[in-house]
């Protein structure tokens, strides 16, 4: 097992990653002296893992009451409205609170459950067992919680660092080959934004990690983990470098929107988005045209698409403009200066238009 410390004083906290960690969970919650457990998972991995989880926190904290609530799965059941079911099994449980809830599933669950984790009777405790690749290598890290509006992505959310990440690499293998891509975007990305030589591992082990390689796939979590915990740890709230993490996620999530958070993946919309801020670095002067053909071959090799048309350029910007990361008026950009390089601009309004019409945006 592969243990990983996020350093954040009070609010540190353990990574630990390893097959069959998943029955670690009732053992954890025990460390955490939990009074009472509330697993909030969806339809999907609910019914694959739930009781498992339950099992381990019964054996763990015999007398401790502990329930599960399954919710939807898909990003499009991210609002209030489904926030709302955790909060009301909070209610049936009676949470408290030294109470805890505890993530099990992908991205989505994770930011749902931090996010009413944080608002109940002003902030509880809560576990991450995250089950997709996209999950295990970046949400489940960080604290970012949050829920979407239909103006955009993660408008309404809180800063809410859980008190342990349990990523069992085992779970993945219930996924299905369009899941797995969706989570490499995430991984490819870690590359992009910093680390070229990661971007080479990347380039030969593709195949061992889409077909889930258990050795590829702990070393490329751990990796992603701990260049997470690195850069949260400089920067939790994200007043700076933290922002870097972004990179293809302001196009991505004038994707997601556009389409009506049902079409695309996150995490496909997102490789799209990193390609297209490839072809916005090329514009700005730092890549070459071949660096922009490695970016998306790499992207084509992880199964990800590399361009999603037939999206308003103009609707889009205007999207850009309600995103939570555009200050005062101006849209931010992560940029890269070269590949394992990058920055956070604002970029001319004209220049943006100009790329997404190129990516083939009317």
């Amino acid at each position: 097992m592969i243990e990983i410390d996020v350093a954040l004083g009070a609010r540190s906290y353990p990574i630990f990653i390893g097959s069959g960690v998943i029955d670690r969970a009732g053992q954890e919650l025990a460390r955490l002296n939990a009074t009472r457990v509330l697993v909030v998972t969806n339809t999907t991995v609910g019914p694959l893992y739930g009781e498992r989880v339950l099992e381990s926190i019964r054996r763990a904290l015999p007398g401790v009451p502990a329930a599960m609530v399954q919710l939807p799965d898909g990003e499009q059941f991210k609002d209030l409205d489904h926030v709302r079911l955790i909060l009301d099994a909070a209610v049936d449980c009676g949470l408290d609170r030294r109470s805890f809830m505890v993530a099990l599933g992908g991205g989505v669950v994770g930011d749902m459950t931090g996010f009413a984790a944080s608002m109940w009777m002003r902030g509880i405790g809560f576990m991450q067992i995250p089950t997709t690749v996209l999950s295990q290598v970046d949400s489940s890290v960080g604290g970012k919680t949050g829920v979407n509006l239909p103006a955009g992505k993660n408008l309404i959310g809180a800063f809410h660092q859980p008190s342990s990440v349990l990523v069992d690499p085992d779970v993945l293998k219930t996924l299905d080959a369009r899941q797995v891509s969706a989570g490499i975007a995430e991984v490819v990305k870690y590359g992009f934004l910093g680390d070229a030589r990661f971007v080479e591992t990347l380039e030969r082990s593709m195949h061992a990690l889409r077909a889930l390689d258990a050795g590829t796939v702990s070393e490329v979590v751990a990796h992603c983990c701990r260049m997470k915990a690195d850069i949260v740890h400089r920067d939790e709230r994200e007043t700076g470098e933290r922002a870097k993490l972004n990179l293809g996620h302001t196009f991505g999530h004038a994707i997601e929107k556009e389409t009506g958070f049902s079409r695309w993946l996150h995490g496909e919309a997102v490789a799209a988005g990193t390609v297209m801020a490839a072809v916005l670095s090329r514009r700005l002067g730092y890549l070459s045209e071949g660096d922009v053909d490695r970016i998306r071959s790499l992207v084509t090799a992880a199964g990800l698409p590399a361009r999603i048309g037939g999206i308003s350029a103009q609707r889009a910007w205007e999207a850009m403009l309600g995103d939570k990361k555009s200050l005062g008026g101006v849209v931010r950009f992560v940029v890269m200066r070269a590949i394992g390089e990058s920055a956070v601009e604002r970029v001319p309004q004209p220049l943006v238009l100009e790329t997404m019409r190129e990516c083939g945006w009317s």
